[in-house]
């Protein structure tokens, strides 16, 4: 009944927030650098923080997650309303990051940790909003995360937290993972979302202390990083929106499909998790496996962008 009472509370909130939206037009319209061709409900993902209420009202996380969430949520709402600036976006993310970083004990590290922890961190909502181009690409991957974490034994203490998780993104594939979307995540889901699962990467890394469970992001990381590396090449304001990563170079300039596409991101770092978990063993990790795994990740997403750039000019 727990689980059934939030399956219909949160497609409730999707459908009255989708209505909403549409009358109040907030909707994404296409632009030359974007993957949709029809205006589409923008902010959908406002269901993820207020999923977040019904583990905090049963005690299983506390305020600190919740509170951050909101924060950034709600600039990022407003992002999604009104274009903001980067500052306050940017001092939202900065300071929701420290505050969790102080719940879950970071700041007690060396500076120089806390610092690195810091950049992986505040990179990673970025980079987390920034591969959000093509319909389903963020939930699916988000849901790998999700059922990654859950089979953690130190995390064994959220069960509740992800299955509620696990079922509004559930809610939200319905209207998202589609051709044509219904309605996109936003800022304010993005974001949530790349804050929520940071925030379970961190406390999965300080209850281990093991580091090498950051491979379970090793595919958006990758993607973001070469992407990045590429434009600054290119001399491109990373900042800007635009049609660069491979993801959206499948979907847009060689016309996959946008769902055959996510699903690959998604089933592709899934199977890295399970082989990490089943197969290598995390407890197994050392820094020359992390980083040939790394490598070896590199490796075959350079050629995946050669192979599609060979056949884009042939």
């Amino acid at each position: 009944m727990y689980y059934l009472f939030a399956i219909c509370a949160l497609l409730a909130t999707e459908i009255l927030y989708i209505q909403l939206a549409k009358s109040f037009r907030i909707v994404d319209l296409p632009t030359d650098r974007s993957s949709h061709k029809y205006a589409t409900v923008r902010g959908g993902g406002v269901i993820f923080p207020i999923a977040l209420f019904l583990p905090y009202y049963f005690g299983e996380i506390n305020s600190s997650l919740v509170l951050v969430v909101l924060l950034v949520a709600a600039i990022s709402f407003l992002d999604d309303m009104f274009s903001l600036s980067q500052l306050p976006r940017a001092v939202a993310q900065i300071a929701g990051t420290l505050y969790l970083f102080y719940d879950l004990e970071v700041l007690y590290l060396e500076w120089y940790y806390v610092l690195i922890c810091a950049v992986l961190f505040f990179g990673w909502i970025n980079a987390y909003n920034f591969m959000d181009g093509i319909n389903g690409i963020s939930v699916l991957y988000c849901l790998v995360a999700l059922i990654s974490f859950s089979v953690i034994e130190a995390n064994y203490i959220y069960h509740e937290t992800f299955a509620i998780l696990g079922l509004a993104c559930l809610v939200f594939s319905f209207f998202n993972l589609r051709q044509k979307a219904v309605a996109f995540l936003g800022d304010v889901g993005s974001i949530s979302l790349a804050i929520i699962l940071g925030y379970f990467m961190l406390h999965t890394i300080v209850a281990t202390d093991n580091i090498y469970y950051l491979l379970f992001f090793a595919i958006y990381g990758v993607d973001a990083i070469i992407t990045i590396f590429i434009r600054l090449l290119k001399r491109e304001n990373i900042l800007k929106p635009h049609r660069s990563h491979l993801y959206q170079q499948l979907a847009n300039e060689h016309g996959k499909s946008h769902i055959r596409v996510s699903f690959c991101y998604a089933l592709a770092q899934l199977s890295l998790n399970f082989l990490l978990i089943y197969g290598i063993g995390m407890a197994n990790m050392s820094a020359i496996l992390f980083t040939l795994v790394l490598c070896t990740i590199f490796f075959f997403y350079i050629l995946a962008r050669i192979n599609y750039r060979i056949k884009t000019v042939s």
